[in-house]
């Protein structure tokens, strides 16, 4: 008897379990249309239970006229499995950034049955926006410390000429005088705000407790700029700790922070920030220069339920200067995004009306002499069990 026939079966119960244990959303379409079957990552996938999966039809939860169907169909007729790369499965319901690759195969135990199963394209599009994001700000680096020689010193000549003059004007004049005044301390601060890119000191590498993080960043938006919003925490309690910069931390939430008090500032005290934190093992970047990749388990989100961001400015949010407020500079989310790639983590945005997420992926803190970015760290005393729960 060959090796293969000599294997136990496998009972339906452990393959219900081995289909729950796949990452990927797993379909099994019947020959009406309906889904027969589905796996917990599908569930999330829809945001919809099996047994609410099980009476809808598949058109019904992708956008119409999806290339979805035409492979099942195609898979049907052929009896051969299909792949289709970078369709659009997004819907208002599930959300619009749903960019996926998909793997269809008949199911050969049950006639014209069809099971799909469904790749999300999020991490690498990650990678690539993380590495757009990196490339700008080493452009706004560059920028930052051309204005700051090139600007600020004509700048402050200008002020004091308008000064001088001021002593000595009408009322109107003095008017005239004063706005130069004025414009020219803005312009003093618009550059002010950019050298923050230019800040080359090195970051002061340890373990952080994020949720001490986010709780000082939570009390400083409520005695200010979120008086009125509601806060709502989710956090993961058994959350090892970051290795970060904690002021440079700071700076990070609170710039999301103030972005999502200012989209919720319209409905009052229906208002709401939420923060969630949890552990999401399996994502590894590769960073220039080192030959281990990094692990980037820890996540940090700041969503709010704001009207959201223009589905047209999301590829670019990153970027400076691009801003949809009268008052705005666009730069902070493009410091956040600097921020971020210096702790070597990813940040993203999701957004939809009503839920509006940024996410935030880093790694955790290693206590061995030689973290994982290649910085030297002191750990001394830190057990292997510290490095796995908050400090």
């Amino acid at each position: 008897m060959s090796s293969i026939a000599q294997r136990p079966r496998v009972a339906p119960s452990d393959g219900e379990a081995i289909l729950n244990a796949l990452p990927n959303p797993v379909l099994l379409v019947a020959p009406d249309g309906r889904i027969v079957d589905a796996n917990i990552a599908a569930e999330s996938f829809f945001e919809m239970s099996k047994q609410f999966l099980q009476r809808e039809p598949l058109k019904q939860l992708i956008p119409f006229g999806s290339p979805l169907l035409a492979l099942i169909d195609q898979v049907r007729e052929s009896g051969a499995p299909v792949n289709e790369f970078k369709v659009d499965l997004g819907t208002p319901r599930i959300g619009r950034d749903r960019q996926v690759d998909l793997h269809v195969a008949p199911l050969t135990e049950r006639p014209a049955h069809v099971v799909v199963m469904i790749q999300k394209r999020t991490i690498a599009d990650k990678m690539d926006r993380q590495l757009t994001h990196r490339s700008a700000a080493r452009s706004v680096i560059a920028l930052a410390a051309m204005l700051a020689h090139e600007i600020k010193n004509p700048l402050s000549g200008i002020r004091g000429a308008a000064q001088l003059l001021e002593q000595g004007a009408t009322p109107d004049d003095r008017m005239l005088t004063r706005l130069i005044c004025d414009e020219a301390d803005r312009i003093v601060t618009l550059v002010d705000r950019m050298e923050v890119f230019g800040d080359e000191r090195p970051m002061r590498w340890g373990p952080v407790n994020i949720h001490a993080v986010l709780d000082h960043v939570k009390r400083l938006a409520q005695s200010g700029f979120a008086r009125k919003v509601r806060f709502i925490e989710d956090y993961d309690p058994s959350l090892p700790p970051v290795l970060a910069d904690r002021d440079q931390l700071v700076q990070i939430f609170l710039n999301l922070v103030k972005n999502a008090a200012e989209a919720v500032s319209d409905l009052g005290e229906e208002g709401e920030i939420q923060f969630t934190t949890a552990f999401r093992p399996g994502l590894h970047l590769s960073l220039p220069g080192k030959k281990a990749r990094v692990s980037l388990p820890l996540e940090f989100c700041v969503k709010d339920n704001g009207p959201g961001v223009a589905e047209d400015l999301l590829p670019n949010l990153f970027d400076p200067f691009v801003t949809t407020k009268q008052t705005g500079s666009g730069l902070g989310l493009a410091l956040v995004a600097k921020i971020v790639g210096d702790h070597g983590g990813i940040v993203e945005c999701e957004s939809q009306p009503r839920k509006t997420t940024f996410r935030i992926l880093l790694p955790m803190f290693d206590s061995s002499p030689v973290d994982q970015l290649g910085n030297d760290v002191t750990a001394s005393g830190m057990s292997s069990r510290a490095a796995r729960h908050p400090v």
